[in-house]
């Protein structure tokens, strides 16, 4: 299985995408893992809030392929515990899902369009984070998936 995260807009902190890039490097030793970023939209201030998130929609899904899973991070998601969202992850490899896509909506969530798409949703908190700190928690909350899979000692319980 391949695992995908979408995101809109780079990250601009570089302490932050250190340590992105560290976790996704990391989770490189378990599964074939990308971080795909789509640029921030222009112009912004002449759309709605409705149009900005249909046009982050189209692009998306334009990322996606017909046999992905795509899987929303949406504050009204299911809630996991690491351990459960390792879980989640195994049952997901063991139906021979090839790609399993994640993403990371813009500042007003998620089109009705990619909604409709979407297979599931995750919540990781009840609290709000940027979108920057949250691609860093989900790419860490994988790989500790990954190594409570392979009983390695990262997770301790």
């Amino acid at each position: 299985m391949n695992i995908k995260l979408i995101a809109i807009g780079k990250t601009d902190n570089k302490a932050l995408q250190t340590l992105i890039d560290d976790y996704t490097k990391r989770l490189s030793f378990y599964i074939k893992f990308d971080l795909e970023i789509i640029p921030d939209i222009k112009n912004v201030k002449n759309l709605s809030e409705s149009q900005q998130k249909e046009k982050e929609g189209e692009l998306i899904l334009s990322k996606i392929s017909s046999t992905d899973q795509l899987i929303l991070l949406d504050e009204n998601g299911k809630n996991f515990s690491s351990v459960g969202f390792s879980e989640e992850l195994q049952k997901k490899m063991n139906s021979g899902i090839k790609t399993l896509v994640f993403v990371i909506g813009g500042p007003y969530g998620f089109s009705d369009t990619v909604y409709a798409k979407a297979q599931g949703k995750i919540s990781l908190s009840l609290m709000t984070f940027s979108h920057q700190m949250v691609r860093l928690f989900f790419i860490e909350q994988l790989y500790r998936g990954f190594t409570i899979l392979r009983n390695e000692p990262y997770h301790h319980q």
